[in-house]
């Protein structure tokens, strides 16, 4: 037995609350009220959804102009789900 038998059973577990983790830090690292921000995690059978919620005057920074933070916040999510073969999805909703 080596050291990586134990560990493939412990990875999904532990990603998937790691993406919910990872959008949760950026977002709070763009808006003004950290404390309003929410990320509700929703699976479907071919992608996991992230909701993110916002307090209504941080939405435009979620956004960003023209979609561009936006756009980033769903490029990092996906390429930190490549690993788990999985899609991500990330909706951004208002309050």
């Amino acid at each position: 037995m080596t050291e990586g038998d134990p560990s493939p059973s412990s990875p999904p577990s532990d990603k998937a609350p790691a993406l919910r983790e990872l959008v949760l830090y950026l977002a709070r690292a763009l808006v003004e009220h950290p404390d309003a921000v929410v990320v509700e995690e929703i699976d479907e059978p071919d992608a996991t959804v992230y909701e993110l919620k916002v307090a209504e005057s941080d939405l435009g920074r979620v956004i960003g102009r023209q979609g561009r933070t936006a756009k980033a916040l769903r490029t990092v999510l996906s390429a930190a789900s490549a690993k788990m073969k999985r899609r991500a999805i990330l909706e951004i909703l208002e309050d």
